[in-house]
């Protein structure tokens, strides 16, 4: 892993992305057009890495790619409002912000209004985590967060409304208080209000990894429109977890599904958004620099799962709350666009923050 290298790499792992066609599934594609047929937050995840990247390279070419495929799922008709078809409002919003679009202003103003109004809360006001699958009533999920509240509180700052960005703030407090473990800082997958407890007691990796990404990126993302003193909190929230995930981290730099769990299958999604989040959360000013080492430890091992075509390898399937540990580990390995663009971020950061230098 040379710095020479990361350009190539990550140009590799953008042409992998535009591979994937659906969850697994892979076009004879080699171009840069975005193949992924359905508008969740599998590809959701994927356009924000391909966004990332696009912006850094100043690639026009690129930015038209992801307007195409917006404009061609606008187009069809936009699918219901729920927490999982969320995610893709987070790059379009940030493309409502970058370029004079009123058509994207207004979508994006119409999905924030739909959210607001009409997405199930549990108790005390909290997102429940309604997927297509099914309404999961009084819960809450790690996912949401980085699903949901960084599209709410992005739409907030493009559409100046404070509103969006007091419940993107709120929910990231609510998820904390129900999610964050007190003795460790590791998140917990899920907790219900119907019996009030934590499913499995599973800290999954990947819910991990959401986390660790999504506080920088939120922070980050609001910048001055965050208070101090909200801040403050999510920079304590984050250093805490990442200090345990460094105890937990294997020897050859991965994590595992089950977080606590040796003996349950490593992840390089997971490891991917860990590494990625560490490295941010440093240049940041959020996180210390003795995570730097345990950050390009996993850096290392996610690179050595690229393939020569820029499929990241050993990344799981969507992950439902699972109700005991076997669940989890049963999860199968497939290509998938969050592995890509999480992999994206982390050699975009790499490269950014000149880490490899």
């Amino acid at each position: 892993m040379k710095p020479q290298q990361l350009i190539p790499a990550l140009e590799r792992v953008v042409h992998g992305f535009c591979q994937l066609k659906g969850m697994g599934e892979l076009s004879a594609s080699k171009g840069l057009a975005i193949q992924f047929e359905q508008w969740e937050w599998e590809v959701g995840v994927g356009l924000y890495g391909f966004w990332r990247y696009a912006l850094h390279q100043n690639d026009a070419a690129l930015q038209a790619s992801l307007l195409d495929w917006y404009e061609g799922q606008i187009a069809k008709g936009l699918p219901a409002m729920q927490i999982n078809t969320t995610a893709p409002m987070i790059t379009l919003a940030l493309l409502a912000g970058h370029g004079d679009r009123a058509d994207l202003r207004e979508a994006v103003n119409a999905w924030a209004d739909d959210l607001m109004a009409n997405l199930p809360r549990t108790e005390e006001g909290g997102f429940q985590h309604v997927v297509k699958e099914q309404p999961n009533t009084g819960q809450l999920w790690d996912d949401t967060l980085f699903m949901t509240c960084l599209f709410l509180g992005t739409a907030g700052i493009v559409l100046k409304r404070q509103d969006l960005i007091d419940e993107a703030v709120y929910q990231f407090l609510l998820h904390t208080r129900y999610l964050s473990d007190p003795r460790s800082g590791l998140w917990y997958h899920g907790w219900t209000f119907l019996g009030n407890h934590h499913f499995a007691g599973a800290f999954w990796a990947r819910g991990n990894a959401w986390i660790t990404v999504a506080i920088p990126e939120f922070i980050d993302l609001m910048g001055e429109h965050l208070d101090a003193g909200t801040r403050r909190f999510l920079t304590q929230v984050v250093a805490r977890q990442v200090r345990s995930l460094c105890d937990l981290q294997a020897e050859n730099g991965m994590w595992h599904t089950v977080l606590d769990d040796p003996y349950s299958p490593q992840e390089s999604s997971a490891t991917a958004g860990i590494a990625y989040g560490m490295l941010r959360g440093v240049r940041l000013g959020l996180l210390d620099d003795a995570v730097v080492e345990p950050a390009l430890r996993a850096a290392r091992a996610v690179w050595q799962r690229i393939d020569a075509d820029g499929i990241v390898l050993e990344a799981s399937k969507g992950t439902m709350v699972g109700h005991d540990h076997q669940y989890y580990c049963d999860i199968a390995i497939a290509p998938v666009p969050y592995a890509q663009a999480l992999t994206m971020l982390l050699l975009l950061e790499l490269e950014q923050g000149q880490w490899l230098a």
